[in-house]
């Protein structure tokens, strides 16, 4: 059941007429920004992540801002936390919107020849299993949407076109986080073959490369800048495309 606190409360509003989107992993990061600009394009916004107090400061941050913002306890790793998420929604009017940004690189060390399985299947439980089962619990409200959009937050150090082109590789070696990009992206492109012709849109997209936690803030773009493309994605009109990887730059390369 959803936590009895103040992030939870839904203030006077007419938000039975808007559009309600959910962003996993959003206390922070480019999650927050994609949070705060879904809600500023007008959506009703849960806002998804596991730690209480970061959660509420996070919603109570945007709510002073004037913007629809909810928490929504949320451990994408934990299959009662994502159907708790799931039935609050439920109860709070459908979903029309999930983005899928609740991710961790794992830390080191990650050359293949060091790297424990133990650490890889916590990456992939995280990136890849999470967004399935987040996924699967929301489908039945975004099937009943009127316009639904499903959006996976990608990496194109997950693409192997870009990988393998020695000239134009990108980011460290890796055995955990860039491959857990590579099997996002292709579980994109599965749940875009199985879903089309139903109105819901599933597409990935890349931020850049953007200062935050998990790279020690050591990237030159924005968390709002890196929200940008993801705010297109999830507001794309109803002939757009699905099973598509971009980024501002255009379609990439899986």
């Amino acid at each position: 059941m959803p936590e009895n606190s103040s992030e939870n409360s839904i203030p006077p509003t007419t938000h039975d007429k808007k559009k309600t989107a959910l962003v996993t992993g959003a206390n922070k990061g480019i999650g927050y920004e994609i949070t705060a600009g879904l809600a500023r394009l007008g959506f009703r916004v849960g806002l998804g992540a596991r730690d209480t107090n970061r959660r509420e400061e996070a919603v109570a941050k945007l709510r002073a801002e004037g913007l629809d913002v909810f928490g929504v306890p949320l451990d994408v790793t934990d299959d009662a936390s994502v159907a708790a998420a799931a039935a609050q929604l439920e109860a709070e009017g459908g979903l029309d919107v999930l983005v899928n940004n609740a991710g961790i690189t794992g830390g080191v060390p990650q050359e293949p020849t060091r790297v424990s399985p133990e650490l890889v299947l916590a990456v992939v439980d995280t990136n890849v299993v999470g967004a399935i089962r987040v996924t699967n619990a929301m489908l039945p409200m975004l099937r009943r949407a009127t316009s639904p959009r499903v959006v996976n937050v990608s990496s194109t150090v997950g693409s192997l076109t870009l990988q393998t082109a020695q000239a134009d590789a990108v980011g460290p070696i890796s055995a955990a986080y860039s491959p857990s990009k590579s099997f996002l992206n292709a579980v994109t492109i599965q749940y875009a073959k199985e879903l089309a012709g139903t109105g819901i849109l599933v597409n990935a997209g890349c931020p850049g490369y953007v200062a935050t936690d998990l790279n020690g803030f050591q990237g030159h773009r924005t968390p709002e800048q890196g929200a940008a493309i993801f705010l297109e994605l999830a507001t794309l009109p109803d002939d757009g495309p699905t099973g598509t990887f971009r980024d501002d730059e255009g379609i990439q390369p899986w």
